[in-house]
């Protein structure tokens, strides 16, 4: 596959249960992330709380933006080292974060 070289974001949303939210936005602010920007595949990232809610959601919702210079470097993190960090986070929350996980390029 080839891909323009260029900026890319990679988004994962995050509902999180009430139950656990305290808990989750501590681990992600000092494991978590950390963990994922040592891999040196991002140089930075954002981490966000939705303001506004889909009626019917229970919890909150976050994003977690990492920045990549190319699809190169983050096609290597989500092969080699995504799903030993994925893993680590379903181990700990399970079914009380659900994630899913889009892929954006600057234009």
């Amino acid at each position: 596959m080839v891909y323009k070289i260029g900026m890319v974001l990679y988004n994962i949303t995050v509902n999180v249960a009430p139950a656990v939210e305290s808990d989750w936005v501590g681990w992600m602010r000092q494991i978590h992330i950390p963990e994922v920007m040592a891999t040196g595949k991002f140089y930075e990232y954002r981490f966000l709380k939705m303001l506004s809610e889909h009626p019917d959601a229970e919890g909150n919702t976050y994003a977690i933006q990492y920045l990549a210079k190319d699809m190169n470097d983050l096609d290597v993190y989500l092969s080699q080292m995504a799903p030993a960090l994925q893993k680590k986070h379903t181990d700990r929350y399970g079914e009380n974060c659900l994630a899913f996980r889009t892929v954006l390029e600057e234009i």
